[in-house]
């Protein structure tokens, strides 16, 4: 395999992570864990399918899929800012009710317990460089990281979000509305997370059950690895694609036993937070509800 092809499988496995990281740093840098990314992006990839599927375009597929995502970070702000409730027990919650409610109308919309039909998505024909080139998901992908790291350290709400992570007492104080803050951050979280799941499900052009299979959880290791910066968030989705693009050409190189090689990416995720957890520092106020 060339090189340019590595680079471009490692391109297109990365890019869902991308969304999904960026979604968690956003939440996260306001104060606000995020447990609930894998459910971001499996709704998001379930409401791309519906749209797809009925309009015909993969444009309102994106929407919709946008719309979930925005709809289920609505949920999880209710719960965790107005409620007050556990934000690491409710971000569970999210992702199993989504998994749940995604199966059911799986089966009530397209009579299957396994996939959708064939929709509409972006890109050209195959998976190669030029493919990939034509996809807009790709390169809004590529530009997620650095965009947010201008909103977050480079406008006024991105310096309240901020605030409001690290000390929310103190900004109340200068007049900052936390619960408004918390509630933009946390809907903006949902909506940029499920651009992963409808990248998945416009790339594929179809929706699977459960076909995030845990791409959320790795993207919020990308967070912690990252040490809750956009940049170094981005660099750490690169390195998890390209363990993941090393394990798919092993497997079929079949040099090493298959259950062997299918570990690389997630020992390298274990390996990757271990070394970070205990020497980063996460937002003050992260996990904290506002007094």
């Amino acid at each position: 395999m060339t090189l340019l092809l590595f680079l471009s499988q490692a391109i297109r496995i990365a890019v869902p992570y991308l969304f999904a990281a960026g979604g968690g740093v956003l939440a996260e840098r306001a104060g606000i864990v995020s447990l609930s990314l894998e459910g971001y992006m499996l709704g998001g990839a379930f409401g791309a399918a519906i749209g797809a599927h009925v309009t015909g375009s993969a444009w309102a597929g994106l929407a919709a899929g946008v719309a979930c995502g925005a709809l289920l970070g609505s949920l999880h702000a209710l719960c965790t800012i107005r409620f007050r409730a556990d934000q690491i027990v409710t971000g569970v919650a999210i992702n199993l009710f989504v998994v749940g409610i995604t199966r059911f109308f799986l089966q009530l919309a397209f009579d299957s317990s396994s996939n959708s039909p064939r929709v509409a998505g972006f890109g050209g024909e195959g998976a190669g460089a030029w493919a990939l080139a034509a996809n807009p998901l790709v390169w809004l992908g590529i530009l997620t990281m650095p965009v947010l790291g201008v909103v977050i350290y480079r406008t006024t709400f991105g310096l309240r979000a901020r605030a409001v992570g690290e000390h929310p007492a103190a900004a109340e104080s200068l007049g900052i509305r936390v619960s408004a803050v918390r509630y933009a951050a946390v809907i903006g979280s949902g909506a940029l997370a499920s651009l992963g799941g409808v990248y998945l499900t416009l790339d594929q052009h179809q929706f699977t059950d459960s076909m995030t299979a845990g791409r959320g959880f790795i993207a919020l290791a990308a967070v912690i690895f990252g040490r809750w910066d956009p940049k170094r968030a981005g660099i750490a989705c690169l390195l998890f694609a390209a363990a993941e693009t090393l394990q798919i050409q092993l497997q079929g190189a079949q040099l090493i036993p298959s259950q062997f090689v299918a570990m690389i990416p997630y020992v390298l995720t274990i390996v990757a937070v271990a070394g970070v957890v205990g020497r980063s520092t996460p937002p003050a106020a992260l996990g904290r509800a506002a007094d």
